[in-house]
């Protein structure tokens, strides 16, 4: 009774802690005036854009402008976006300097030092980067320098390279890491400090103040605060980075062993970045006349233009999602285009729920397909393997309530369409999301809420007259979309899903209730949540093993069903209830630095409180809820080509605990030292959903994601205030 007791005192008073912390935090939350901001995007140079060799040694930028490349097989300048062979006396004086300083060096201390590299400040003061340390000559003479900080003392052994930055600052790195000297003293910089890696090969300034390190495994930049890496095609046509050079503009140019790559950075606003993304949605990422959006397969690895149609099992999912930026954005904006794209976005699922009807095998009224595909293509997907009777058999071995259904794809009543069967639960997230925001922001005609409030109503009935599941052509329940009290609470094979998917139910329910304007929804909303205890299994949303916590998939299906039932929930005490729930689980999603996660929780639990028999506790977000969305969507990368991201070799991350997932799924899982996983740049990203931890993403090149996620989450701020232009 005694621990007990210490248990519960320990445990009110973080509480009380939290509280006031939470409550001071609210009390500063302020919206982001963003401005122009400078956006990198990464570009690559070959031979096909008339570089004499791929194998790049070295690259300069002459005091007009004009960038150099001195390659394998000869030099070359930049004349518009293309090489032309050119030499230039840059390389051959900075090689003379070189000379000369290996021969002084070579004539005061008597051995071959084994130069790397060489800077010379304008008060003629010299660093020298060697095989057998750093060497600094000023007035006096040549002295060897040992980077001293508190009990770190390195003596370096293997010095890469070396910089005389303008404001004096020494700066040398060697695979110990990176050594700074300025007039307060030596910084030096490990894994543990932030450092992604070491294996260095050169450095240069950037007109800031920022340095670029190069690495045989990408680039790396530091401001004084914040490293960033800079790897993989988006950024590199080759990891080996042999040289760099930083124009006037603050564009950083790369010699590689694949070609030359150019950071550029190019002014930018979060309006305009959105503008690209919705025209390369328009130009490559629409499919059918419905205008689903997906990630398109690439024909040609990294050529955009050879984008072509696929289906995807969540294509009511994604397409609702953005059906629902449109949404934000058009009560955001009042701009027409974006009406006229929620409208199609809305269309398009309101079209999966009236395809299922009639055919060649009819689903019961209100059910919705996973997708569809036109059935004049080439392409009957009922006879691939993959959607055979013996490969979902095969499925039962490893999941026995894989169901065994075919057709998988029936046809539709006029025969245009192939529709896919077995619909799962995050589609319906997907639909209920967007009909919500369409009917509150966009539908503004009774005629266009009337279209909405009969979706809704013919997909909400169909659960509730099928015990609360998603029942198929064959009369059976799909896999996944089971929501019923019976299998929720009392069936062993359902206990992992029952808190996302009493949050689920409920959220439908509370959604179709202030749409329709039928109160029997909300009768049987609050039915569910107190007599079948769905109020009580939402506090424990997710089964959960802390930060990392498999399956991410699930996260995106919370966040999604609390925005709707906290925006629509009338109870106070239960949406009270909610409200602590979303809370909590934010804070175990705070790591990941997700856009959408965190302005839709600033946005649900905004001024809410919860009483507990410790006291009041504020739910409103913090403001760092706020600037790590706004930091993410300013660094969402521009090129959303699947190429590989790898990480798993850098020096400042930890593995993620192997409590966190089930078997060996914590494995090439992690975050960084400062406990956030790796920033959306660093890694490749096709939706909110897609596994944060993940060390090493993406692919071969030969997918792209659309620009949804950037979307949703920016007009979600913008709507709600939390961003402003």
């Amino acid at each position: 009774m005694k621990a007990h007791s210490q248990y519960r005192f320990i445990s009110a008073l973080f509480i009380a802690l939290t509280c006031m912390a939470t409550a001071a935090q609210a009390d500063k939350l302020k919206p982001i005036r963003v401005g122009t901001f400078p956006q990198e995007i990464g570009h690559a140079y070959t031979t096909e854009d008339g570089l004499p060799s791929n194998g790049v040694n070295a690259v300069a930028v002459a005091a007009d402008g004009t960038v150099y490349a001195r390659t394998d097989t000869g030099a070359a300048r930049l004349d518009g976006d293309i090489w032309i062979r050119a030499e230039h006396m840059l390389f051959d004086e900075l090689a003379k300097v070189t000379l000369k300083v290996k021969a002084e060096l070579l004539k005061t201390l008597g051995r071959n030092l084994g130069v790397r590299g060489v800077s010379v400040a304008s008060d003629g003061s010299v660093a020298v980067a060697s095989a057998e340390g750093l060497f600094l000559k000023t007035a006096r003479d040549w002295e060897r320098i040992y980077p001293t900080a508190g009990h770190r003392s390195w003596a370096f052994s293997d010095a890469r390279a070396v910089l005389l930055a303008d404001d004096g600052t020494l700066w040398c790195v060697s695979p110990q890491g990176v050594a700074r000297r300025d007039t307060e003293g030596w910084q030096l910089f490990e894994g543990k400090d932030g450092l992604p890696y070491n294996d260095f090969t050169c450095m240069a300034e950037g007109p800031e103040g920022e340095i670029w390190f190069g690495t045989t495994k990408g680039a790396i930049r530091y401001d004084g605060e914040h490293w960033a890496y800079r790897e993989g095609k988006r950024w590199l046509p080759d990891n080996d980075v042999r040289d760099i050079a930083v124009a006037p503009n603050g564009d950083v140019w790369f010699a590689t062993a694949g070609g030359v790559a150019r950071i550029e950075y190019r002014p930018m606003t979060l309006a305009e970045k959105a503008k690209f993304y919705e025209d390369e949605i328009d130009q490559y990422n629409r499919r059918t006349p419905y205008g689903y959006v997906v990630w398109a397969p690439l024909g040609t690895v990294g050529d955009k233009s050879t984008a072509v149609q696929r289906d995807d099992d969540n294509d009511g999912q994604w397409t609702g999602e953005y059906g629902a930026a449109q949404c934000f954005a058009y009560a955001a904006t009042k701009d027409p285009k974006a009406k006229e794209r929620a409208t199609l976005a809305f269309e398009g699922l309101r079209f999966l729920s009236q395809v299922t009807q009639g055919g060649s095998h009819p689903a019961p009224k209100g059910f919705p397909a996973r997708t569809i595909w036109p059935v004049d293509s080439l392409r009957n997907p009922n006879e691939e393997e993959s959607y055979s009777i013996e490969k979902d058999q095969e499925r039962q071995k490893s999941d026995a309530l894989w169901k065994v259904i075919h057709p998988r794809w029936p046809t539709s009543e006029d025969g245009k369409w192939y529709w896919k069967c077995d619909t799962s639960s995050d589609e319906l997230d997907g639909h209920y999301f967007l009909y919500g925001c369409y009917f509150d922001l966009v539908a503004e005609t009774e005629e266009e809420k009337d279209r909405v409030r009969q979706v809704v109503r013919d997909m909400t009935d169909h659960l509730i007259e099928h015990n609360f599941r998603l029942v198929d052509h064959d009369g059976k329940p799909t896999r996944w979309a089971n929501f019923s009290p019976d299998s929720l609470n009392h069936d062993l094979n359902w206990w992992p899903e029952r808190g996302l998917n009493s949050l689920s139910m409920l959220s439908y329910l509370r959604t179709a209730g202030h749409v329709t304007g039928d109160a029997k929804y909300d009768v049987i909303a609050d039915k569910l949540a107190e007599d079948d205890a769905y109020a009580m299994n939402v506090m424990y949303p997710k089964y959960q093993h802390g930060p990392g916590s498999f399956i991410q998939f699930d996260d995106e299906m919370a966040f999604l069903n609390y925005y709707n039932l906290l925006k629509y929930e009338k109870n106070p005490k239960w949406r009270s209830m909610y409200a602590y729930s979303w809370q909590d689980y934010w804070s175990l999603e705070e790591a990941e630095q997700n856009a959408f996660f965190n302005l839709a929780y600033a946005a649900g639990c905004k001024d809410t409180t919860f009483t507990s028999p410790w006291g009041v506790k504020d739910l409103s977000a913090p403001q760092r809820c706020i600037d790590d969305a706004v930091e993410t969507l300013k660094r969402y990368p521009m090129n959303l080509i699947n190429w590989k991201q790898t990480n798993s070799h850098r020096l400042d991350l930890l593995p993620l605990s192997k409590l966190a997932r089930e078997g060996n799924e914590a494995e090439g899982r992690g975050y960084r030292v400062d406990g956030k996983v790796l920033p959306v740049d660093e890694r490749f990203l096709n939706y909110w959903s897609d596994d944060a931890w993940e060390l090493d993403s993406g692919g071969d090149g030969k997918a792209l994601a659309t620009g949804m996620p950037f979307l949703l989450a920016y007009y979600m701020g913008l709507y709600h205030g939390f961003i402003v232009e």
